[in-house]
């Protein structure tokens, strides 16, 4: 692993609670695999956190940027309660690590995602590489929130969707304006049924503790192997 210490070129509010931000590698190199963990720090001062690089590697190859998805206190504060992030601003990262990654050849025809909340980050990191490499075979990402608007790149993947790059169903758990056109409560087997139509499904799940613990058995009741259900783990 090595450390950089990057600037900020970009951050947007993704939800309420969340930002995306762009750190630019000004011409370093940062290779990592799809699904990894950076830790950073703002300035090279006080404690790490680690966070999974929501960017694949094609486009930061393409762009010379990393991306984070980071969830953000009431005050916008980040990480160990670090001041808000704003362009320009310097952030030490260090890595990548982790073996929650997108196999180099998987065997698989069939992509099953399971995100909650900020779960997303390193799926989309997945999805986004099985799409720019033309993986054959097809992708569906089951995506869970709190509210509507708790959804992180939901119109990027409404995007992918609508050119029939990934199969997508969200669903949210609490507050549900009438017009909310998703599925409704926590995950179950109900809604999995439809994305499972053959063993031969590579799953990943990430997301709250409760979600990671309460989807894999579901999945083996479906027929999927344990060897084929990849959980966060750094």
């Amino acid at each position: 692993m090595r450390d950089l210490l990057l600037r900020v070129r970009r951050v947007r509010r993704a939800t309420p609670s969340s930002c995306i931000v762009s750190l630019d590698l000004d011409g370093a190199s940062f290779s990592y695999r799809a699904g990894q963990v950076a830790s950073l720090r703002p300035g090279g001062l006080g404690e790490r956190v680690p966070y999974s690089i929501a960017s694949a590697p094609e486009e930061t190859a393409a762009d010379s940027a990393l991306q984070f998805l980071i969830k953000l206190d009431g005050s916008g504060r980040w990480g160990e309660h670090f001041e808000p992030l704003r362009r320009g601003a310097r952030v030490s990262v260090r890595g990548p690590s982790g073996s929650f990654v997108f196999p180099d050849a998987p065997s698989e025809r069939r992509f099953l995602f399971i995100a909650g909340v900020t779960g997303i980050a390193p799926l989309r990191s997945m999805i986004k590489h099985a799409v720019v490499t033309e993986l054959p075979g097809e992708i569906a990402l089951l995506y869970s929130a709190r509210t509507p608007q708790d959804f992180a790149y939901l119109p990027e993947l409404r995007g992918m969707a609508r050119k029939g790059e990934l199969r997508l169903t969200t669903t949210a758990t609490r507050e549900m304006p009438e017009r909310w056109r998703g599925a409704r409560g926590r995950i179950a087997a109900a809604q999995l049924i439809p994305l499972v139509d053959s063993p031969e499904t590579l799953c990943f799940v990430c997301g709250p503790a409760s979600m990671v613990s309460d989807v894999p058995p579901m999945l083996q009741a479906l027929g999927i192997d344990q060897s084929r259900i990849r959980l966060e783990d750094w």
